[in-house]
């Protein structure tokens, strides 16, 4: 008899459908939608080296010619790898996904480039990537990334986020002082990946960490070889 009522009434018949189409839409969107917003399988946060990295790259404006956002295109996968998922963003604020291309997507740059030739390419980018317009960034070299900002950022990520960073990750000076030489053994193990350029040698690098400072071209670059 309902339905029977209902299919003589255009109006309620509208608004029956509409419902169910809503129900219907919510049952099968809202559990994929739930699913995509938490990390995606195996993803960790930024170490504060990495993070570190991550404020010179925006310091510097990287993100006015690089995007960090691949398309589900073939045209883009193609070229950049698999497309992008928003679980891969859940440790990103915030995130770079960005909207030019002057130069390419910077997302899967991990994946196919190396210390080496980030190394190399920031010192004269025209010389490895024939034709470019990027210009050099040899101040990178000299000047030293902010890592106590970045290792205070992570305590007030991991406080306010529940982002699972380790029990080292406290707030207090006492408790930076214990974690700094974790931040340098990972600068470490990237400038020894380096070769050093015309300009700086790799012992003039190391040798500024081992006096406690991170050459921002190291935190650059271990934030660089992250984006897989």
């Amino acid at each position: 008899m309902f339905f029977r009522w209902i299919e003589r009434n255009p109006f309620f018949m509208a608004a029956w459908i509409s419902l169910v189409i809503a129900v219907a839409g919510l049952i099968e969107i809202v559990p994929d939608f739930a699913k995509a917003a938490r990390p995606v399988e195996g993803l960790k946060p930024y170490t504060v080296l990495e993070l570190a990295g991550k404020e010179v790259y925006k310091k510097d404006n990287c993100i006015a010619c690089h995007s960090q956002l691949i398309r589900p295109f073939k045209s883009e996968t193609d070229r950049y790898g698999d497309f992008s998922v928003s679980g891969e963003y859940a440790y990103d604020r915030p995130f770079l996904w960005g909207s030019k291309r002057t130069g390419p997507d910077l997302h899967r740059v991990g994946r196919y480039r190396t210390t080496v030739w980030h190394e190399a390419h920031m010192w004269n980018p025209p010389a490895v990537v024939p034709g470019s317009i990027m210009p050099a960034y040899r101040h990178m070299w000299k000047n030293a990334a902010d890592i106590e900002t970045a290792y205070a950022e992570a305590v007030t990520v991991k406080n306010a986020f529940h982002t699972p960073y380790g029990p080292g990750i406290r707030k207090g000076k006492e408790a930076w002082e214990k974690y700094k030489p974790t931040v340098l053994a990972q600068a470490r193990k990237v400038a020894e990946e380096m070769k050093g350029t015309e300009g700086v040698s790799k012992e003039e690098v190391l040798k500024m960490i081992d006096s406690g400072k991170v050459p921002e071209i190291v935190a650059l670059i271990a934030y660089l070889n992250r984006l897989k």
